[in-house]
């Protein structure tokens, strides 16, 4: 029996990643709902290989353009309700949740109340509200599969072990497109060259993040929900080769890690089918051609933001909110040219020294929290 897939941004890179290994799985694995951003020429083409029953745009008026454009029974939803619906739909078994930023939050709540199996990519459900969505999982019997690549590395390591022998848990990073520069060399760095990740294929919100880490920073705060991690047991290396994708370490001192070339199909696929592996077209790793492995601390004072998003997780309740929708707001004026690159950690700081906690908040309280960080970090920025 075939399993039913709803993909969240399917127009993304995680998405289309997804949409490949499906393919090559189609037995196995049929699509039945698609929600996408912006990119109606995609999601057009996406429909008519995959054909779901629904599909989910942006905003009224992208639903009324694709809808022009297509024929047969597909129903075309847009917007939040759009996401909600997908998330929860009856045919799907599996919802993978691959939109960028906090949007991606509310779907996620959606889909454990509908019972669904989860397969997360979408680090800021977790970072903004990870207390609500893992209680709620729990008490809903919802299983969530981390997609991530370092996520999922942590998730095999710890296969078959008991969280209470676990020393430390080390989530790797390549440092990003400008981990050969120093700090001085970044004041006039443009979009393009930030753009340019030496070893993965992600998006461009997702790249930039690499570029400052607050990406690795969003990654700490969600192991940390993911895995009931205590943030003094979870460590960062830079590792730029990307082979090693995280470890965890044991109280015996023994280290289990997952390796691999970076390739994202590798993390989806073992999530669209765990707990059973499947073979998957991708190159194996060779350990006679493998350059050496290296590895070292991350420094804060060239990498801040990672400092920042410690700390955020530590304060908890509506810190880390707010730190992920300062930094959203701050991206994005980078990517429109409106600050330089160094900014957006200057942004993310102020918003965050203005802050004032609320604890153990709400959704309804998360939501507040995300949309005054949005309103100050923007404020900053005219």
């Amino acid at each position: 029996m075939r399993k039913n897939i709803a993909i969240l941004g399917s127009t993304g890179s995680i998405g289309v990643q997804a949409l490949e290994v499906i393919e090559q799985n189609n037995e196995l694995f049929k699509v039945v709902a698609l929600a996408a951003g912006s990119n109606v020429d995609l999601l057009e083409k996406q429909i008519d290989q995959f054909k779901p029953e629904i599909v989910s745009i942006a905003d009224q008026h992208l639903a009324n353009k694709l809808a022009g454009r297509l024929s047969g029974n597909v129903k075309v939803l847009h917007g939040l309700s759009g996401l909600n619906e997908i998330a929860s739909l009856e045919s799907a078994d599996f919802v993978l949740n691959s939109l960028v930023g906090s949007v991606g939050l509310l779907p996620t709540i959606t889909a454990i109340k509908a019972k669904k199996t989860i397969g997360l990519a979408n680090k800021e459900t977790l970072v903004a509200g990870g207390h609500v969505v893992m209680e709620l999982a729990r008490k809903n019997n919802v299983t969530i599969l981390p997609i991530d690549s370092e996520h999922s590395a942590i998730f095999q390591a710890l296969n078959g072990e008991q969280l209470k022998q676990v020393d430390k848990i080390i989530i790797t990073a390549s440092g990003g497109s400008f981990r050969d520069k120093t700090r001085a060399e970044l004041s006039n760095v443009t979009i393009k060259d930030a753009l340019k990740h030496p070893n993965w294929e992600m998006g461009a919100k997702v790249t930039i993040d690499s570029a400052t880490m607050v990406n690795k920073g969003l990654e700490v705060i969600e192991a940390h929900w993911l895995f009931s991690m205590p943030y003094n047991k979870i460590e960062v290396l830079i590792h730029p080769e990307s082979i090693v994708h995280s470890m965890v370490q044991y109280v015996d001192k023994s280290v289990i890690a997952q390796l691999g070339n970076p390739d994202m199909r590798v993390p989806i696929q073992y999530s669209l089918s765990y707990p059973e592996r499947l073979k998957l077209n991708v190159k194996e790793l060779n350990f006679i051609d493998t350059p050496t492995l290296t590895f070292k601390k991350p420094d804060y004072n060239r990498y801040p933001a990672l400092k920042l998003a410690f700390e955020s997780g530590e304060i908890g309740g509506t810190m880390p909110t707010v730190f992920n929708a300062a930094n959203e707001v701050a991206v994005a004026a980078f990517l429109s040219e409106r600050i330089p690159f160094l900014a957006i950690e200057e942004i993310i700081e102020r918003v965050i020294e203005s802050h004032l906690v609320t604890n153990n908040p709400s959704i309804d309280e998360i939501m507040v929290a995300d949309s005054w960080a949005r309103t100050k970090a923007a404020n900053l920025i005219l």
